[in-house]
């Protein structure tokens, strides 16, 4: 680079000495068509020392600011591209989940159904269950109660029985009954060896 910069300074300084020796011949021959010659020539250098400065300023100072630009550029078009690229995978993935969605719904109500039809026996056995636990013990009960029952029963009977057969012994134990006893029991006691 620094070559050219020195051959493109030298051509610069070359080119001024030469529209200075134009203009100093143009001066000297004091014709107007030598003027307008040296003019052109000096209006063509000029322009060639303007388009050689535009073309170093555009060649030399603007590449690396395209070059970062270009740079910048591509990373936003690459990171934009992996972001698309993750979204279309999200985008996938949530419409297969929607696909699957009315599936596991339905898994769902089959379990919850099973489920329920499970509790449903559980509760079912549950109440058999307690049924026969009642019924057993209201049939112990019932059974103790009858049991209590009949004692009390025999009891009455025993005690109407026994005030019957008291009322009926007052009734025929007379005073004359009473000594015949006693007298009949006295004499069985005489009549055994002691």
């Amino acid at each position: 680079m620094t070559r050219k910069r020195g051959i493109f300074v030298v051509a610069s300084l070359l080119l001024v000495l030469l529209s200075g020796a134009v203009s100093a011949y143009a001066a000297e021959e004091g014709g107007s068509a030598a003027t307008e010659h040296a003019t052109e020539i000096f209006k063509w250098i000029n322009f060639a020392i303007v388009a050689g400065l535009v073309y170093w300023v555009f060649g030399k100072l603007l590449p690396p600011f395209f070059r970062k630009n270009a740079e910048t550029i591509g990373s936003a078009i690459t990171n934009a591209a992996s972001k698309k690229a993750a979204a279309d995978a999200q985008l996938r993935d949530a419409e297969m989940k929607l696909a699957n969605l009315q599936k596991e719904v339905m898994a769902l109500r089959a379990v919850a159904a099973s489920e329920a039809a499970a509790e449903v026996e559980r509760i079912h056995i549950a109440t058999q269950s307690d049924t026969e636990k009642i019924t057993a013990a209201a049939k112990a009960e019932i059974e103790a109660a009858e049991r209590a029952a009949r004692l009390e029963l025999k009891a009455l009977a025993a005690k109407l029985a026994v005030e019957g057969a008291e009322t009926l012994l007052a009734k025929q134990l007379t005073p004359k009954a009473q000594e015949s006893l006693i007298s009949g029991f006295v004499k069985s006691l005489e009549g055994r060896p002691n």
